[in-house]
């Protein structure tokens, strides 16, 4: 690990102590900030527009050049009670910027205000949106980060129910796929990740929903067949490194196509921190999308 990696991470590791005592609103507003600080350095190879809609609130991320036919959908983490569209916007950026793609970042619908199925319900109104606005299924591509990983999954669970087609992949990073918080890592890795805690993904579980074992909240819980191939990034020291273990070998098993880079000694969602050492995980983002949109 370089000695900027291990200074972030400590530093990651002290904010993290002050963070469970943290309101719901104080959340809020630091991961607005923490969305800006991202997308700053990409502000002049993007333009926003909001997509106009009396159903859901999203906005298009478009490149200054576009490379890749396509548009990747975009759903923040956040535990379902953080993550406003500032905070969407920054690693949407990111995503736009480097791959020379569109992007369709969503802000749904926040809990405790809004519980489950809400945030459900606008990811899946936005999908619909991106169909009847001539993107073909195979040509969008789900994205998402810790809860909003597990958001992909539940939506392509939702698209099954409801005989929409599915879309042409899912990159999740530290997806939230287990709300029950019932995996081996969330003890074994309890003294090693410096920057979540399983007391505050209860609270977070408890504010989104009552059934936390339901496959449209959990979805590692569902049948995952027919899915769309996926690519999947997780820290080594993550207390969620099962859910996203577990989901990868859930997904084999059930036929689907899989990958999973577990990256040593890394926290949560750490690709979104664009870590110069963990360059190549864009790297596979960009030849992921190559293979999904075009075959190979």
């Amino acid at each position: 690990m370089e000695l900027l990696t291990k200074l972030l991470k400590a530093q990651i590791a002290i904010a993290n102590k002050f963070s469970d005592g943290l309101s719901v609103e104080k959340s809020r507003s630091l991961q607005e900030k923490l969305g800006g600080l991202m997308a700053y350095k990409y502000r002049r190879d993007i333009k926003f527009s909001k997509i106009p809609s009396s159903d859901f609130t999203a906005e298009y991320i478009i490149p200054e050049e576009t490379m890749l036919d396509g548009i990747i959908l975009y759903l923040h983490g956040g535990g379902y009670v953080s993550g406003q569209m500032s905070y969407a916007k920054g690693f949407a950026s990111i995503l736009s910027a480097n791959n020379r793609i569109p992007v369709c970042c969503v802000e749904y619908r926040l809990a405790p205000e809004n519980k489950f199925p809400a945030a459900l319900e606008d990811a899946y109104h936005v999908y619909q949106y991106l169909l009847k606005n001539n993107y073909s299924p195979k040509n969008i591509i789900l994205c998402g980060e810790s809860a909003g990983g597990g958001l992909a999954y539940s939506l392509c669970l939702k698209l099954k129910e409801n005989s929409l087609p599915m879309p042409g992949g899912i990159i999740a990073i530290s997806p939230w796929s287990d709300l029950t918080l019932s995996g081996s890592s969330y003890e074994k890795n309890k003294e090693n990740d410096p920057s979540m805690t399983k007391e505050r993904l209860r609270f977070y579980a408890e504010c989104y929903t009552d059934a936390v074992d339901n496959p449209y909240v959990s979805p590692l819980f569902g049948d995952l067949t027919d899915f769309p191939p996926s690519l999947i990034f997780v820290g080594g020291d993550e207390i969620m490194l099962s859910d996203s273990s577990e989901l990868h070998n859930k997904l084999l098993l059930s036929g689907c196509q899989s990958t999973l880079y577990i990256a040593p000694d890394m926290w949560h969602v750490y690709v979104l921190f664009n870590l110069k050492e963990f360059s190549d995980d864009y790297k596979r983002i960009n030849v992921f999308l190559k293979e999904v949109l075009y075959g190979g």
